[in-house]
């Protein structure tokens, strides 16, 4: 089972769980600002990742309780200020305590399905700085697992999460990932914005790896990367 954002780290993340198991699909919909591209995104790699199955869910308490520029239209996505500033303290595009939210339906299917494996592609390193995607998180919600579940055998994999994004690049690659299909940007959904934390983080990673990002951006001047 894997939680499919549509993102470039949840595609390489799935490439990684096609390749050793049956894999099924589970993602999302909270009320995001780029809602339906994700979607789009998500169904293509799945798909294309041959997925035995993919299933659509919508969290509307996250849009509904708010908090985060992801979620609230009063609140403006920021630009990056600069790559090395990224993760230096949490920023307002957090979803509060979001993965429990994607990590506990994961698991619910997971148990119906027999599955005996939850993947998801959070990423620590080059990262927004999201509390949610730390190490120490996976571990606690493993044990949340074993306590609460029929058999508390369904393990949490986060393959990604000690590697820099030129590394999660170079290994989607690797893998034949379908990056092209994939969507990072939180603002735009018809170009990427290209100056988002999402995108700059994306963008760096692509130029660190040498090769360049398969999808379209909006026109800019002067981004750092």
């Amino acid at each position: 089972m894997v939680c499919l954002s549509g993102g470039m780290d949840s595609c390489v993340c799935a490439a990684l769980a096609a390749r050793d198991f049956e894999a099924y699909a589970l993602h999302c919909s909270y009320g995001q600002r780029t809602e339906e591209r994700e979607l789009r995104a998500a169904r293509g790699v799945a798909e294309a990742l041959g997925f035995r199955d993919f299933l659509h869910l919508r969290l509307d308490l996250l849009r509904r309780i708010g908090g985060s520029a992801l979620t609230d239209s009063n609140i403006a996505v920021p630009k990056a200020q600069s790559g090395e500033a990224i993760g230096a303290e949490i920023p307002v595009t957090y979803v509060p305590f979001r993965n429990a939210h994607f990590l506990s339906a994961g698991v619910s299917w997971a148990e119906v399905l027999g599955a005996k494996a939850v993947f998801i592609g959070a990423v620590e390193q080059d990262s927004s700085g999201y509390p949610d995607c730390r190490p120490a998180y996976y571990d606690a919600f493993q044990q949340l697992i074993r306590m609460g579940t029929k058999e508390g055998d369904i393990a949490v994999r986060t393959p990604l999460i000690h590697m820099h994004k030129k590394e999660i690049v170079a290994l989607g690659l690797e893998l034949a990932a379908p990056l092209d299909l994939t969507w990072s940007c939180y603002s735009g959904s018809e170009a990427a914005c290209g100056v988002c934390d999402s995108c700059v983080l994306r963008l760096r990673a692509f130029e660190q790896a040498g090769v360049r990002d398969p999808i379209r951006y909006a026109p800019r001047a002067g981004a750092q990367f």
